[in-house]
């Protein structure tokens, strides 16, 4: 089978791998569809990731795709089923699994090789994280479920309101969903980013207002005057991964405002922290890190029943032959939203 192996800093190649066999518990899917993430493009900039993978080895974890074949002592499932899987599984008996934190997992499985025809899903991802795809829904747009799932872990914690303003930092892919969530919530959401088609689509996406970082000389005070009185938002959502996101992100949001800080940055960067303005204006800050089974399965449905918009966060097709070229092109253009990547 045809597969994308990433050997190094922004080398990725294609290569002809044999088509895995699954052993006890485990299940072979054909890819229809696998999805480029921002995750990925760090991975690709930087050559490796320490918890995901280490090269040479293969590449991307937004997917779904048909039942290709059953390993032994598998139940429930059937040959040419549509499924969508998450990209990892809690081990369900470590410290945090057991304080209901299966996102923080010592014993995180996690899978990868998306780009390919063909991806081997291990046991626990089958026994945990495997889903059906719903009858009306397309294999493209049921493999925003694991991206969106982490989009999911960050609303439940920060609970965007009815009535209130929400900013948005950053048009990417999460950012245009954490706009779609917060609009269905009854929030009013201001979004700032850069990208036409970006920007086009959080204007469709129902963004109040819709900010051009490239125009922008001052953005947080664009953002404060688009609020209420100009006291700062009710909420700022931190959706870029950059340590100069983040300080914009506290410095921002009115006193008595939450800030969930999302994006994550490179190890070892730091912010400076007003300690006289966390205290004082009574600030509350936020992080969430991955997803968890609940939020899987919270991301399906949102995507099955349309509270979710697939067709604004997918924005073209390409062959597996043109991922290299497509993923070098992400490192300066940042228009596209996301690239559904077709193997076959």
């Amino acid at each position: 089978m045809k597969a994308a192996v990433l050997y190094g800093k922004e080398d990725v190649r294609l290569e002809e791998i044999p088509v895995p066999s699954p052993g006890a518990g485990e299940i072979l899917i054909k890819i229809h569809s696998a999805l480029t993430c921002g995750t990925d493009l760090k991975i690709f900039r930087n050559g490796s990731h320490a918890r995901m993978l280490k090269p040479p080895v293969l590449f991307g974890h937004e997917f779904a795709g048909t039942i290709e074949r059953l390993g032994p002592e598998v139940t429930g499932w059937r040959i040419g089923q549509r499924v969508v899987a998450a990209n990892s599984a809690p081990c369900r008996r470590c410290f945090y699994c057991k304080k209901n934190q299966p996102n923080l997992c010592e014993n995180l499985l996690f899978v990868n090789g998306a780009y390919a025809e063909y991806l081997l899903l291990p046991a626990r991802i089958v026994e945990e994280n495997l889903l059906e795809i719903p009858p009306k829904l397309s294999s493209q747009a049921a493999a925003l479920t694991e991206p969106l799932a982490c989009v999911v872990r960050g609303i439940q914690v920060i609970r965007p309101a009815k009535g209130e303003t929400v900013a948005i930092l950053g048009a990417g892919p999460i950012g245009l969903m954490f706009l779609q969530l917060a609009v269905g919530s009854g929030a009013r959401v201001i979004l700032v980013g850069k990208g036409k088609k970006r920007l086009q689509a959080a204007q469709h996406s129902g963004a109040e207002t819709v900010l051009d970082l490239a125009k922008l000389s001052d953005p947080i005070e664009a953002i404060r005057q688009a609020t209420p009185e100009g006291k700062g938002p009710d909420l700022c959502i931190e959706a870029v991964g950059r340590p100069q996101a983040w300080t914009q992100a506290l410095s921002l949001v009115r006193p008595g405002g939450r800030v969930l800080l999302f994006g994550g940055c490179p190890a070892g960067t730091q912010v400076p922290l007003d300690t006289h303005r966390v205290h004082y204006d009574e600030l509350s800050i936020f992080s969430v890190f991955h997803h968890t089974p609940e939020t899987i399965r919270q991301a399906l449905k949102y995507l099955s029943d349309g509270t979710v918009r697939a067709d604004l966060l997918v924005t073209r097709q390409a062959p597996l032959r043109d991922l290299p070229d497509i993923l070098r092109q992400m490192l300066t253009d940042q228009d596209a939203v996301k690239t559904a990547i077709i193997p076959s």
